[in-house]
């Protein structure tokens, strides 16, 4: 075979390339390893069959990406959903606090609203 000038670049580039895909390769395996757990279930023959179908249908590459997917986003808005109960009782509980053991209203309230009760009787 001639190598020629072209070949060569060619050559040189394929090298580069490979060698810096299998550096990004290598990177992204290692940026991607995490521990994995093991979950087991126990389902009727139906309900497997069912969740295939799902998952068939929905585009997923497997049950358990439809599975897991699936599970997780039910998850996350499950959680959403309780923390923001949980932050509107603080919130209830911040505002009846402050309507129910208010302070005295001061000389300049209290001159306040009588002016406005004045200008609303006239």
């Amino acid at each position: 075979m001639i190598i020629t000038e072209f070949n060569r670049t060619n050559i040189c580039f394929v090298r580069f390339f490979s060698v810096h895909l299998n550096k990004l390769s290598i990177m992204a395996t290692k940026e991607l390893k995490q521990e994995k757990a093991r979950f087991d279930t126990r389902l009727t023959k139906e309900q497997k069959l069912f969740f295939e179908r799902a998952a068939r249908v929905g585009g997923y590459r497997s049950l358990t990406d439809f599975v897991v997917l699936t599970v997780q986003e039910r998850a996350k808005k499950i959680i959403s959903e309780k923390e923001q109960i949980i932050a509107s009782k603080k919130d209830n509980e911040i505002f009846f606090e402050a309507i129910t053991n208010s302070p005295q209203a001061n000389k300049n309230l209290v001159n306040a609203a009588n002016e406005y009760k004045a200008l609303l009787s006239k």
